[in-house]
């Protein structure tokens, strides 16, 4: 029995997700603790300027970040350790996602840039560090992302049942496990929280709208979800992958922009919601129809709101979050992550080309050793 920490900050940038995992030489994994640890305002704060202007930002302010992360991760990562009373040494190794401010996974020019020096990490807590997780995967042509998926088909599997995993990040994406067929089906379903979160920042001063109360005190516009939902991205095969570089205010705003009429705000935070959970709902109608169980991780299983208008889409399919599988769903990825880091010290595949698009399977990250 190894022990590993996953480490992980998603595209809400909110906080890093801590896991202490048990993975045995079977690869069958076990979380022992799981924390959250706030990011300091002020580097939240830079963190979303830097993913807005990631095109422009200048090389001094992105190696600050890189280092002002890897100090955060590091110390999040003591933290966790130092509450659950165990020592560094008794670490095989901690997979760190690191923070993204950009993915661009089209096949023209593939790269995805994430912060959070692993060199910085691996000489703060005297642990192996696994970072650079998806770059592999890009560079054997596939588009970085999902990597969920992989840890999904691994850990979520029921031997007799279809289930569809869906984590809700700033992104969501889904995953179906069919025990008929051991091919792998995941991807980027389109935006999950990143724009309702951003529209209640910008109208009502909030990090996000708690339990979707906000998005339920209005009815969605017909008109302004029929618009958003036309988008290209949703009609296009996987694999696919996206990000807050497509979905964000930006793309909001042009569909705005194109309404003859003025939305009130709430409205158009209760289609935001409505966009997220029928974008889902679509996505495993088409690709996992023979789902009956559908399991929800990540931010939005903790969005009630977000969690009715999922089932009312699914009529007829169990909805429930991955609690009912062991495993909270705010600690899903960050056990993901620990989960790669073992693949990768074991010298084991971590992607699912089916689900990525790459050319073959690869062993995924490198490796940074503390100082002797």
């Amino acid at each position: 029995m190894s022990r590993y920490l996953g480490l992980m900050s998603g595209t809400s940038i909110d906080a890093i997700d801590a896991a202490l995992v048990e993975i045995d030489g079977a690869g069958h994994v076990r979380l022992d603790r799981y924390a959250e640890f706030p990011y300091p305002p002020a580097l939240a704060t830079d963190l979303h300027v830097a993913r807005r202007q990631a095109e422009t930002l200048p090389l001094d302010q992105l190696y600050r970040l890189d280092l002002r992360v890897a100090e955060a991760f590091a110390a999040s990562a003591l933290s966790l350790l130092h509450d659950a009373g165990v020592d560094s040494a008794a670490i095989r190794a901690i997979g760190s996602h690191g923070q993204t401010l950009c993915h661009h996974p089209h096949p023209a020019a593939r790269y995805t840039v994430q912060v959070g020096d692993p060199n910085v990490i691996a000489a703060r807590t005297g642990i192996v560090t696994v970072a650079d997780l998806r770059r592999m995967d890009m560079a054997v042509g596939g588009e970085g992302a999902p990597l969920a998926p992989a840890f999904h088909a691994h850990a979520l599997r029921d031997p007799a049942r279809c289930r569809a995993i869906v984590n809700i990040g700033g992104i969501a994406n889904v995953t179906l496990l069919d025990p008929g067929n051991t091919a792998v089906t995941g991807f980027d379903t389109g935006p999950g929280n990143a724009l309702m979160d951003e529209w209640t920042r910008a109208h009502r001063g909030e990090v996000y709208d708690a339990d979707g109360r906000w998005a339920g005190s209005a009815a969605p516009d017909t008109t302004l979800l029929a618009a958003l939902s036309a988008d290209p991205y949703f009609a296009r095969r996987p694999p696919k992958s996206t990000g807050r570089e497509y979905f964000n205010a930006g793309w909001l705003a042009r569909h705005l922009d194109e309404m003859p009429v003025r939305r009130e705000p709430a409205v158009v935070q209760a289609t935001l919601l409505q966009l997220t959970a029928r974008t889902i709902a679509r996505a495993i109608e088409e690709y996992a129809s023979a789902a009956a169980e559908v399991y929800v991780c990540g931010g939005g299983a903790y969005n009630a709101a977000l969690m009715r208008a999922i089932a009312g889409a699914l009529d007829g399919r169990q909805v429930a979050t991955t609690a009912a599988l062991g495993i909270a769903p705010n600690a899903v990825e960050a056990v993901a992550f620990a989960w790669l880091a073992h693949r990768r010290i074991e010298g084991l595949h971590g992607n699912l080309p089916a689900v990525t698009g790459a050319a073959r399977s690869a062993v995924l990250g490198g490796l940074y050793l503390p100082p002797p």
